[in-house]
């Protein structure tokens, strides 16, 4: 059996649901619907739900803090299930990467996200696999910060619904096979 924890990063609360900044939210949104199932249980200021996928158990996760203070949450979650760093894998949104555009890492540094930056604090390492998902940098002059919390228009929306489409089958490549498998077809170009 192989127990793996996905985290997807965003704010909780109605208002900010179709952020940009709620792209993690929405990929565990697009597995629970997946797999048939909605977030059930409250722990560690997460809402999960754990789904049993043949031999592995998945436990899908949203803080219930805010994306900058994740990193309690993602430990805590640890914890409580008694998994190691390259069992988790973080889901986020990514200004230096266009719409569209999906990157899976084994490791890395926080990219300027403070969720991320929360996270390697938190867990005190890089060394866990973490999937970014493009939300591209905002137009003329606008401020990073009020980009990543206006929600995706409505053109984006379809090319938004495209690639949380491919990082499930990304997610689960992650989980059936590795990282190596994930990372050959979850970073390839989007087909046009």
């Amino acid at each position: 059996m192989s127990d793996y924890l996905i985290v997807g990063l965003g704010n909780p609360g109605r208002h900010y649901r179709g952020n940009r900044h709620n792209a993690g939210y929405m990929l565990i949104d697009r597995l629970l619907e997946a797999y048939g199932t909605s977030l059930n249980r409250s722990l560690a200021e997460a809402l999960v739900a754990v789904i049993k996928d043949g031999d592995h158990t998945l436990v899908l996760a949203k803080p219930q803090t805010y994306v900058n203070e994740s990193g309690r949450t993602v430990a805590s979650l640890l914890r409580a299930f008694g998994l190691e760093l390259p069992s988790v894998l973080v889901a986020f949104d990514e200004l230096d990467l266009q719409l569209g555009t999906l990157r899976m890492r084994p490791a890395g540094g926080s990219s300027g996200h403070r969720g991320m930056r929360s996270i390697i604090n938190h867990l005190g390492s890089q060394e866990f696999p973490r999937l970014r998902i493009g939300i591209g940098r905002p137009p003329g002059r606008r401020p990073a910060a009020d980009h990543v919390l206006s929600n995706f228009g409505k053109g984006e929306r379809s090319i938004l619904a495209g690639v949380l489409e491919r990082a499930v089958s990304c997610v689960q490549q992650y989980f059936e096979y590795d990282i190596q498998i994930a990372m050959t077809a979850c970073n390839r170009p989007e087909e046009s």
